[in-house]
């Protein structure tokens, strides 16, 4: 392994919007910046953007990632295209980052803005449709197919409610799932709806050339539609947080708590965008990636004074 001797003052992992936000004001303030991940990790990557204020046209995500990366170059920041695979605290109040190719950072402070592993259905034509009418986010992709018929699989109040929201954009909406595990008031709900209800189905495949054409369930049966949500739950990547002894939501234990700073309660770490918990918009985690740039950058600067 060998080790940088002259540390970073911030160390960003992630490189989806809230890291490279972050590496900006970071950099910015005159600090020395390290971004660590690939920018195809980002869900960002296979996403068309809509919604996002003082942009009036659909821009890819794989394109904004890019600028993004651009901008942040600009101002100084370097950016490491691997991940990491153990982060520790070390001798006078630096942090110790190691990476895949063996190679370990030191840093003055750390934001983590590592989003959120999604789980997949691993089904023929899932990953050749990803983006092409396959999608796990309902609020980032739902009014895509306004007045078209969709369906969303998944066993949770993330499944459930997502269908409930797409009954007020999509023509058509199908539930899939074995054995939903709901509250009763939401239960209730769907059961009161006009959703087409698939229980104790899952799917088998998704078929489609260059966009989304139907889902085959298990007992054969294939839904005409133009759009799947796969929202089997989001699993975050909290792995390295939990090392460091950063404190997660009480309730679920996947998400990052910060204030309103985006400090955790590890002093000199940060957190920023999908990994702080919903809703998982592009504006959110560049909001919260430009308040942890600029705190850990200051935050950076008083630790080098010590």
């Amino acid at each position: 392994m060998t080790e940088t001797t002259d540390p970073y003052d911030v160390v960003i992992l992630g490189s989806g919007p809230a890291g490279l936000q972050a590496a900006v004001h970071a950099a910015r303030a005159k600090t020395r910046v390290a971004v660590l991940g690939r920018l195809k990790q980002s869900s960002l990557h296979k996403a068309h953007v809509e919604n996002y204020c003082c942009m009036s046209h659909v821009a890819t995500g794989e394109e904004m990632l890019a600028q993004g990366k651009i901008q942040a170059e600009k101002f100084g920041a370097s950016f490491l295209d691997e991940d990491v695979v153990a982060v520790d605290a070390e001798t006078h109040g630096r942090f110790r980052v190691i990476l895949e190719s063996g190679q370990i950072l030191s840093a003055w402070s750390l934001i983590l803005a590592m989003g959120i592993s999604r789980n997949r259905l691993k089904v023929p034509g899932e990953k050749e449709l990803q983006g092409k009418g396959v999608s796990s986010c309902v609020d980032c992709d739902g009014h895509f197919y306004r007045n078209e018929p969709v369906a969303v699989v998944g066993n949770g109040s993330a499944a459930a409610s997502g269908a409930m929201t797409l009954l007020m954009i999509a023509s058509r909406v199908h539930l899939i799932y074995r054995g939903l595990e709901v509250d009763d008031r939401l239960r209730e709900q769907v059961e009161r709806s006009d959703i087409i209800r698939h229980p104790e189905q899952w799917v088998a495949e998704i078929q489609g050339t260059e966009a989304l054409e139907g889902v085959t369930l298990d007992n054969g049966e294939t839904l005409e539609v133009s759009a799947l949500f796969v929202e089997l739950g989001a699993k975050g990547a909290l792995e390295l947080a939990a090392g460091l002894g950063v404190t997660l939501d009480p309730e679920e234990m996947r998400f990052i708590l910060t204030n309103k700073k985006q400090e955790t309660n590890i002093p000199g770490i940060y957190a920023a965008g999908d990994i702080c918990g919903p809703p998982w918009q592009m504006a959110k985690s560049i909001g919260e990636g430009c308040v942890a740039g600029l705190e850990a950058a200051a935050y950076a600067k008083e630790q080098r004074k010590k």
